[in-house]
């Protein structure tokens, strides 16, 4: 099998993103959107599922965080999709869940195909790190459906967002750890195909 890996370059009047995924690397990374906490986020989540990633976005931050981290998702679910190929002998299906002080984040994942988000962010503050919370739903849903994935991201308890939003981006990084695991024969799917 050969190296599992995508590098994805994406240019708008928004953005200006470079972007280079390694899936078996060492959990490698270098992360500057320009947003601190995306960053650590990002970071969290490479680091943990053992990926190497290597990320500049230069967004119109001026206006908001929204472009940036937004297409940073989309970029980021592309190359997942592009590095996995045609995902033959990929586990497919993981979860985590990943405790943060007070709070707790399960993640569920399918590499399915078949693009689809569960998020409920009630549990978040309205303000995270000086940004709303909505960036995050938006982030991963742009994740989500350019990489074709089924991402669930529930948050069971905690009163901290940023505590909240760590463990939920280390069970993401750990759960895709194992998803993309090659551990079986063909593909994961008894119809023999998966999208």
């Amino acid at each position: 099998m050969g190296k599992r890996q995508a590098t994805i370059t994406r240019t708008t009047k928004e953005t200006d993103i470079n972007l280079a995924l390694t899936l078996d690397g060492e959990g490698r990374v270098a992360v500057d959107t320009g947003v601190g906490f995306a960053d650590h986020m990002l970071t969290l989540f490479a680091f943990w599922a053992g990926f190497d990633l290597e990320l500049t976005c230069k967004g119109d931050l001026e206006i908001d965080s929204h472009h940036s981290l937004e297409d940073v998702g989309l970029c980021l679910g592309q190359a997942l999709a592009e590095a996995l190929g045609d995902k033959k002998g990929i586990v497919r299906v993981a979860s985590a869940k990943v405790p943060m002080d007070e709070a707790l984040a399960e993640v569920v994942v399918d590499l399915s195909g078949r693009p689809y988000i569960v998020y409920d962010d009630e549990l978040l503050p309205a303000i995270i790190a000086g940004d709303e919370k909505d960036i995050w739903r938006e982030f991963l849903k742009s994740f989500a459906y350019k990489a074709g994935m089924n991402l669930h991201v529930g948050f069971e308890y905690g009163q901290n967002g940023h505590h909240l939003l760590e463990a939920a981006f280390k069970a993401m990084g750990l759960a895709l750890a194992q998803a993309v695991r090659v551990g079986r024969k063909g593909v994961s799917s008894t119809k023999g195909s998966l999208d």
